[in-house]
């Protein structure tokens, strides 16, 4: 079993930042890839950003230069530094796995004011 724990959700204003982290536990072994994900009200979920185990990232084109995804495989961590926020990236971000399955966080809040 794997457990994703995201934190460091909030409220911002536009144009602040925030940096999201997802810690996993568990059966880690075998990571392919981790990535964030975000869900809008009345909206689909849709990829944000995700990295693979050799470190090649991928961007959503709504955020290209504005966020960052990062990880670190000692911690089997990944983190979204996210600048220069809009209110349009209120959501609440989840973090995903792929390794032996596809694994989900409970989700966390960002919420951008105008």
């Amino acid at each position: 079993q794997v457990q994703l724990a995201e934190s460091g959700g909030g409220l911002v204003q536009a144009g602040g930042s925030l940096r999201l982290t997802c810690a996993a536990s568990g059966n880690t072994r075998g990571f392919i890839a981790m990535g964030w994900y975000r869900q809008a009200p009345g909206k689909q979920r849709e990829l944000v950003a995700s990295i693979s185990s050799g470190g090649t990232t991928n961007y959503a084109d709504s955020v290209k230069g504005r966020f960052t995804i990062s990880g670190d495989n000692a911690k089997n961590s990944v983190y979204l530094q996210m600048n220069n926020l809009k209110p349009e990236d209120t959501a609440v971000y989840y973090c995903r796995a792929h390794g032996w399955g596809i694994y989900w966080g409970q989700g966390t809040q960002v919420t951008v004011s105008s």
